[in-house]
């Protein structure tokens, strides 16, 4: 419906190693996350596979062409995107500013660099960033065809408050209050992943040893897990093997201890030995979580547990300025073409998505 809407409105004018508890299976019960049963149907009771119909037959087969055709104009833009490169004149944002920015890393990007847009290498995206990208910015890159991110200007507020930490020279009594913990929230789709990516990337180049948990949820789901009677906490011995979103660390976990024949009391993720020992946010090391607003595990609580009460970062959506270089970076990677794109046509994409990032991506090649 958004989709019909929207183009009915745009047609018009170093190695790790960590250490657990070990617990004696013969004398601790270990437990599965989940317990699948398949019964397995008599032969009697199979039903007949029913054959196609010529209805059917025919969508299945329009869908083919359909996909072997998008496929065929991703290949022809992919083409006409390298014969872009080679002229520079197309590199070009709002009122006539560079695109993209000439600044070499993360570090050095500044004030003016704001509202353009910084290139990363695939090499060095896998050897930084080795857990994995956040969805959000793999969908990026490949529906932009090219390795490349916004600068913002909440970037670098959030890169400078950790500078200054480790800097005591860049303080200023003037200057915003430094925090050492703070949890990225936001509205869905304003970047809170691809945010924290971008930090981790930074203190990784800066030489810092950073433990980076991509995918919160996978510490409170999954494998097996056992009580560990010295401290009384649930062990899972898997994700402390792949130890290297933050609000699952928050609610119950999927497992649960079984009380009767037939019921078993939920465990909360805070009972969880990996999640206990790194959820807290109450001590001296520097630590950033961020929110997932696409796991289902309802509100959260303004007042979290173990959350400083000041540690809250709300990441807002994109700007009208940020809009515009979004949206003429579209225009750069042909997601839309120059004849339709007018100054009009984009801002009713950005009041239409009311700044939403994903929805911007969608909405772009419908302008007419």
């Amino acid at each position: 419906m958004l989709r019909i809407i929207s183009r009915t409105v745009l047609s018009k004018p170093q190695n790790y190693a960590v250490v657990t508890s070990f617990v004696n299976p013969h004398h601790h019960n270990h437990f599965s996350s989940k317990a699948k049963n398949k019964v397995k149907q008599p032969e009697g009771n199979k039903k007949s596979k029913s054959k196609p119909s010529d209805a059917s037959a025919a969508a299945v087969q329009s869908e083919s062409a359909m996909s072997s055709e998008e496929m065929e104009l991703a290949k022809a833009r992919a083409r006409r995107l390298a014969e872009d490169d080679r002229d520079p004149s197309l590199d070009v944002g709002p009122n006539n500013c560079p695109l993209f920015t000439k600044t070499p890393t993360l570090s050095l990007l500044t004030r003016k660099d704001t509202c353009t847009y910084f290139k990363f290498s695939e090499e060095e995206l896998n050897e930084v960033l080795p857990e994995g990208l956040p969805m959000g910015m793999l969908e990026e890159f490949k529906e932009s065809m090219r390795n490349a991110l916004l600068v913002r200007q909440s970037f670098l507020d959030l890169r400078d408050n950790f500078r200054r930490i480790v800097d005591p020279p860049m303080l200023s009594s003037n200057g915003p209050k430094v925090r050492k913990q703070i949890v990225l929230d936001g509205p869905r789709s304003c970047g809170k992943s691809i945010m924290l990516a971008m930090l981790v990337h930074w203190a990784r180049d800066e030489g810092w040893l950073v433990l980076y948990v991509p995918k919160g949820w996978e510490w409170t789901h999954g494998g097996y897990f056992n009580k560990n009677p010295q401290t009384g906490l649930w062990d899972t011995p898997l994700q402390a093997e792949n130890v290297l979103k933050y609000n699952n660390w928050f609610t119950f976990s999927e497992y649960g201890e079984p009380v009767t024949m037939h019921s078993r009391r939920p465990v909360h993720s805070r009972e969880l030995t990996m999640v206990n020992a790194f959820r807290s946010m109450m001590h001296d090391v520097m630590m950033v979580g961020a929110f997932s607003h696409s796991t289902a595990v309802g509100k959260l609580r303004k007042d979290l547990p173990d959350v400083p009460v000041d540690a809250r970062y709300n990441l807002p959506r994109y700007s009208i300025d940020e809009a515009a270089a979004v949206c003429h970076y579209y225009l750069r990677q042909r997601l839309v073409s120059r004849e339709v794109f007018t100054e009009e046509n984009w801002k009713k994409v950005y009041y239409i998505s009311n700044g939403n990032g994903v929805e911007m991506r969608s909405l772009v090649p419908m302008m007419q």
